[in-house]
């Protein structure tokens, strides 16, 4: 008898496959007219789908009542609970889904911005950051950074995460979780999965920075340590019940550090670790003449690096909508205050160049960055604030931008490729304290366990943030604006200091950079052995 093929074999085994995983659903259908299981306090019900102290991949059939056609008030209410905590999951994970997008808008914006014999080396570190930063937030990153978070309310309620490192009460270091192990619940995966991407957003910050003359080798321990180290530190101190988190509770300060979506948690990391490791490693041959006077180094494709903003706007809007529960209505709030924002930031850059600027043009690439800026600083208010307030801040953003990227490249002599710590750095800063700002008072009560009294009012005058009466607050209306600025002040400090020490160790042991010969040549065929375009 001639044997089978290889590729037969396993072309008639993917049936086989399929008919197993669909078992479980047959089982399923078997088991309906089962009794309902009872519902108990939370912890024993499974509204999330997973629960592994039950021992079952699917907890309890919440869709069908102990008796046809007469359910209780009791199983109605746990129907509507299960119903909700299954919203928030599928809407987390779709908002997962547009936040990864973003990496390809990342990709496209570095990789335009600069010189085509560099395209292969600066979009290859643009791809592999994810799984670099993907191993080393699955070993520890996430257990440094949720191990502590407490109750997942928003999606059903999960009690897992309850191991943190606390000194005199005050939260420092998640300590659960380490890669994932004893996690096994959708709730909690659902976290790590929209963390996961977020992570991977602030350590491919620092790649544009730094691009056309880093080794490969040390991007990826660059990236790996802010995985592992930096970035699940300070969003523990933030998003995972950490010591920031706790000034309101601890020191009367509003409600402690608050960041929606990351602008000091995410930009601000990236940013400062951008300007540390540009400065470690110094600028590219040729970008300073002999009096120190910067020379342009023109991008290869700017229609590239214009389509990458266009599709980190568009993932935007589940980077910051994403923070809100599909059950919550400040999710439309946060949706459109990202929108006006980003395009009040690049108006205000493109009016900036066209009649303040020598250049009296619309630079494309400040308008993009203008753009970014503006995203970047409604990152952290965008669910607190008003449409105008965003409008303000993203006008404020895009000026920001420009002006940083000048500072940055004339007077401190550093050069960030494409502007990062502008972008990420200033204007991540400008975000945390602009919600200290403008915050109106209609979310956010209750938040850090704080409650305040909310004021309704449609926005906050500057240095006062209206949520809570003065007389319910040691501080007055300013004690937000109080810890948002210690906030920045924190992050600003720990950042430099230890990406620092990390970077300035690693370029004096190992070495950050490449070779002058290898950077004259440029970075694609001595890095990778690929070019990015073969005809040249």
């Amino acid at each position: 008898m001639t044997p089978i093929p290889s590729v037969l074999r396993i072309c008639l085994l993917i049936p086989l496959l399929f008919l197993s995983l669909a078992l479980p659903s047959v089982h399923a259908a078997e088991s309906k007219n089962k009794p309902v299981v009872p519902v108990g306090p939370r912890g024993s019900e499974d509204p999330s789908g997973i629960n592994p102290s039950l021992g079952k991949d699917f907890g309890p059939n919440y869709d069908k009542a102990a008796k046809p056609n007469d359910p209780t008030l009791a199983e109605v209410a746990s129907q509507a609970t299960h119903t909700r905590s299954n919203l928030n999951l599928i809407w987390t994970v779709i908002a997962a889904a547009l936040v990864f997008i973003m990496q390809a808008g990342f990709a496209l914006v570095e990789t335009g911005f600069t010189r085509r014999k560099n395209a292969a080396h600066t979009m290859l570190m643009n791809m592999m950051v994810f799984a670099i930063g993907l191993v080393g937030y699955f070993a520890c990153g996430f257990a440094f950074m949720f191990g502590g978070k407490g109750p997942l309310d928003s999606l059903g309620g999960s009690t897992l995460l309850n191991g943190s490192v606390a000194v005199n009460g005050w939260s420092i270091i998640g300590s659960k979780g380490f890669f994932l192990n004893g996690l096994f619940d959708s709730q909690v995966l659902a976290l790590f999965l929209f963390q996961m991407v977020f992570m991977d957003t602030a350590a491919t910050i620092p790649t544009g920075s730094m691009a056309e003359r880093i080794k490969f080798s040390a991007f990826i321990w660059m990236s790996f340590f802010l995985a592992t180290v930096t970035y699940p530190i300070v969003g523990h101190w933030v998003w995972g019940g950490g010591w920031l988190s706790q000034l309101g509770e601890k020191w009367g300060w509003g409600h402690g550090a608050l960041d929606f979506s990351g602008s000091g948690v995410i930009h601000m990391v990236g940013g400062i670790t951008a300007l540390v490791g540009a400065h470690v490693i110094g600028p590219r041959i040729g970008k300073y003449d002999k009096d120190g006077n910067p020379r342009p180094l023109p991008g290869h494709n700017i229609p590239m690096a214009m389509l990458g903003t266009l599709i980190l706007f568009f993932g935007w809007f589940g980077f910051n909508a994403g923070s809100a529960s599909a059950s919550d209505g400040i999710l439309s709030v946060a949706a459109v205050n990202t929108l006006i924002a980003g395009g009040f930031g690049a108006f205000a850059a493109m009016i900036h160049m066209m009649y303040f600027h020598a250049a009296r043009r619309p630079d494309p690439g400040i308008c993009c960055n203008g753009m970014l800026a503006g995203l970047v600083a409604v990152t952290a208010p965008c669910a607190y604030i008003a449409p105008i307030s965003a409008a303000i801040i993203g006008l404020v953003a895009g000026l920001l931008s420009t002006w940083a990227a000048e500072y940055v490249e004339r007077k401190m002599k550093i050069d960030d490729c494409v502007g990062a710590f502008a972008i990420h750095g200033v204007c991540g800063m400008w975000g945390v304290i602009a919600l200290g700002l403008f915050a109106c008072g209609t979310h956010g009560a209750g938040a850090n366990h704080v409650q305040l009294i909310l004021d309704g009012k449609e926005y906050g005058a500057l240095g006062i943030f209206p949520i809570g009466a003065p007389e319910k607050t040691p501080w007055g209306y300013s004690g937000q604006l109080m810890a948002q600025v210690f906030y920045a002040m924190v992050v600003l400090l720990f950042v430099f200091a230890v990406e620092y020490a990390f970077l300035t160790f690693y370029h004096k042991k190992w070495g950050l950079r490449v070779s002058p010969d290898d950077e004259y040549q440029g970075l694609d065929i001595p890095e990778t052995g690929c070019p990015a375009y073969a005809d040249f």
